[in-house]
């Protein structure tokens, strides 16, 4: 088995369900391997495309048995909950605008649910979530899964503990290329041409796909909300509609100051995650393309790098590592982190078992909402001309 006493009672793996992710989504190809990982999932039934032929196609394809590659979610949802061997869980990863509907229908149907980023387009979508949740039960897993890192996990308990001293400073950034190249035009009808259509993918492109992800990165290293803000939101490249671009500075509980930017036109930039954390002891700083290496410069000593497993390393970044010191960790371990997590929720939850405390570090709708707030009040504060706004 697992040798993870909370899956081991279960006595199973997680039978899981997956809605979108069909082909050609890179995202549905993380969220499937993910779950694979670790052995902890049964991929079981999918409804993988909007488009019946190829939602059956597809289902084929990763292994689904025809009558369960199904063509219909509601039909999904009814003929899963109604099987001795139905799924425990769905895992959606559609286009934003399905997320909540999606959602909903899982956990009143009995679900368990791990949904990709962001996790509505609106304040009350999300909190609608967030009330299902506790009126259901249900674990709810977002996946951020820059969160999943060892060493990401090693920086908040570095903060937990202590050994930056007081909160003082944060920045994070999230920089990237991708929508640089001006003569490639914003075409609502191409692959994934859904990202430029604001009732599909919500009012800020960039906020909702990266701004989200830095977002959470700093509450989740720093354990602070932010208070209020005063937001750029906008776009860079010439006569582009939708948003490429926002800068904020933040203000956190507790009175640290920060600054937050990110940017999906700049030209040449792959994917750059990046963030600091400044205290009255010291600081820390992690950078998702080099993600084994976590930078710690104490106040009046000799820098150092904490690495994966090496010395230093707190229980809940070990329980992350999955290779020996001196290897690289990746964003496929990363995402699979957060599905393994997310399973021995489950897990507890079905025995009625404690799961370790370590696991419940994973996103939740809660987090998923606390990033709605934010994108909307950055989006509030940029109509008001940078005016500082309140969360």
């Amino acid at each position: 088995m697992s040798l993870n006493p909370v899956i081991d009672k279960l006595g199973r793996r997680i039978r899981l369900a997956l809605i979108g992710g069909g082909p050609g989504s890179f995202i549905g190809r993380m969220h499937r391997s993910a779950a694979r990982l670790d052995g902890r999932y049964d991929i079981v039934a999918a409804v993988l495309s909007s488009n019946p032929e190829k939602s059956r196609k597809a289902g084929a394809e990763i292994g689904l048995p025809e009558e369960r590659a199904y063509s219909d979610v509601p039909v999904m949802l009814a003929a899963e909950a109604a099987g001795d061997d139905g799924a425990d869980a769905i895992a959606i990863m559609t286009p934003n605008i399905y997320h909540h509907p999606y959602a909903i229908a899982a956990m009143d149907a009995g679900f368990d649910v791990i949904c990709d980023k962001p996790l509505t387009n609106s304040i009350a979508d999300a909190e609608e979530i967030v009330a299902r949740v506790k009126k259901t039960g249900r674990v709810f897993c977002l996946t951020h899964n820059y969160t999943g890192y060892p060493l990401v996990r090693q920086a908040r308990a570095m903060v937990e503990a202590g050994e930056i001293g007081e909160l003082r400073l944060v920045q994070v950034e999230y920089v990237q290329g991708g929508k640089a190249d001006e003569s490639k035009k914003d075409d609502p009808t191409a692959h994934r041409g859904w990202k430029f259509d604001p009732a599909k993918s919500g009012p800020s492109l960039v906020l909702g796909d990266i701004g989200t992800h830095a977002h959470h990165l700093l509450r989740f290293i720093t354990g602070k909300e932010i208070a209020e803000l005063s937001a750029e939101v906008g776009s860079i490249v010439p006569g582009r509609v939708v948003h490429d671009y926002t800068g904020a500075l933040l203000r956190l509980e507790g009175g640290a100051r920060g600054v937050f930017w990110v940017t999906q036109a700049a030209a040449g930039i792959e994917n750059s995650l990046k963030i600091r954390v400044s205290g009255n002891k010291g600081s820390i700083e992690w950078w998702q393309e080099v993600p084994q290496r976590l930078s710690y410069s104490p106040l009046g000593e000799p820098a150092q790098i904490r690495t994966p497993n090496g010395p230093g390393t707190y229980p809940v970044s070990a329980r992350a590592c999955r290779v020996v010191a001196g290897h690289p960790e990746g964003f496929p371990e990363a995402f699979a982190n957060i599905y393994s997590d997310a399973a021995e929720a489950i897990a507890a939850r079905i025995t009625g078992t404690e799961p370790d405390p370590h696991a419940m570090w994973f996103p939740t709708a809660a987090d998923g909402l606390a990033g709605m707030r934010f994108t909307f009040a950055c989006l509030e504060s940029a109509k008001n001309g940078g005016a500082w706004t309140a969360l």
